[in-house]
C-alpha cells in the first residue's frame, strides 16, 4: 500500500506571497500617493488593492494544490 502524496501546499510560502503583494501595493500606493500630494490616502487605496491582489496570487499560486 502506498502512502499519500504529500500535499504540495506550504502555508509559510502561501503568507510569503501574500504579505509581498500586500507590500507591494501598499508601496506602490504610497509613491502614486506622494506624486500626488497624499501618501496616507495612497496607502490606504494600496492596502485596499494589496489584500486582493494578496488573495489573487495565492489562489494562482496554489490553485492545484489539493
Amino acid at each position: 500500500m502506498q502512502a499519500a502524496s504529500p500535499s504540495s501546499f506550504d502555508p509559510a510560502g502561501a503568507g510569503g506571497v501574500l504579505l509581498a503583494a500586500l507590500v507591494l501595493c501598499i508601496g506602490l500606493g504610497v509613491l502614486i500617493g506622494w506624486a500626488v500630494g497624499a501618501a496616507g490616502i495612497g496607502a490606504l487605496v494600496g492596502a485596499i488593492l494589496g489584500i486582493l491582489a494578496g488573495i489573487v496570487a495565492v489562489y494562482r499560486r496554489y490553485r492545484n494544490a489539493f
